[in-house]
């Protein structure tokens, strides 16, 4: 433990398993406290336990991320737990797929309203704590299929895509209140998302791999802790793929 992170409070949205639950876990052996949102309470209390287990803080709360009163309430409680917040990262994230000409209205908005607008929302919140204390760490979870696209998620793609654009643009407004904003884009990582993946469908993304395996969890949380540590503090506006070398 180097506990980089001694003293600063980290706020890990969809952190109830999988990337979330291993950002979180992370952030708190650098010595952070934890605020933790998800709908999946059981998943919380799990996340929270381990937390728990490291030493750290934690807080948690069932949090519709698409619901802005749901944000503002995550937001304000964070603060009135851990009285300020110093780093904020937006992973939560649904799929709902199907073809582009099948694809339901509600599917498309929902998809947008979770991995998009909740970014929005987050930052939105999260950011004038942020700048009252003229400091912080913003840490977008986009994806390859953002920039690449991928059949099938149109939605999906378009989230990602947009997750990139409000990234930089958020970069560019928070940059003078020493805030910095950055996205992580993952290629294809071992999840539950993508663990019912068919063999030949596994197989087809990974002959396109040049390091001819799928990535870990961990893989990810490393690439944030690196963007939320002080060794990070003169970038901003960057999309970091970690993707095992499929888009380079």
């Amino acid at each position: 433990m180097t506990e980089n992170l001694k003293n600063k409070v980290a706020i890990i949205t969809g952190a109830a398993r999988g990337i979330g639950r291993e950002i979180a876990i992370t952030l708190a052996t650098e010595g952070a406290d934890i605020s933790i949102c998800d709908i999946d309470t059981d998943g919380l209390s799990k996340t929270a336990e381990e937390i728990k287990s490291s030493g750290r803080k934690v807080f948690w709360l069932k949090t519709d991320v698409s619901r802005e009163d749901d944000v503002k309430k995550a937001v304000d409680k964070t603060v009135e737990e851990f009285g300020r917040i110093d780093i904020l990262v937006n992973n939560a994230g649904i799929t709902k797929d199907n073809l582009l000409i099948r694809m339901s209205e509600d599917e498309w908005n929902r998809v947008i309203d979770v991995n998009l607008k909740s970014v929005f929302l987050f930052t939105k919140y999260a950011g004038k704590y942020m700048m009252k204390g003229r400091y912080g760490k913003i840490v977008n979870i986009s994806s390859v299929v953002g920039i690449m696209g991928n059949a099938g998620q149109a939605n999906y793609s378009a989230s990602k895509a947009g997750i990139i654009g409000l990234t930089k643009t958020s970069a560019r407004e928070l940059a003078a209140r020493n805030i910095t904003v950055n996205a992580v884009a993952p290629g294809f990582i071992q999840t539950e998302m993508t663990k019912n993946l068919p063999d030949n469908v596994k197989e087809m993304f990974l002959k396109n791999v040049p390091l001819k395996r799928m990535g870990y969890v961990k893989d990810i949380a490393n690439a944030v802790r690196f963007l939320v540590s002080p060794e990070s503090d003169y970038i901003t506006g960057q999309v970091i793929q970690v993707d095992g070398g499929l888009l380079m």
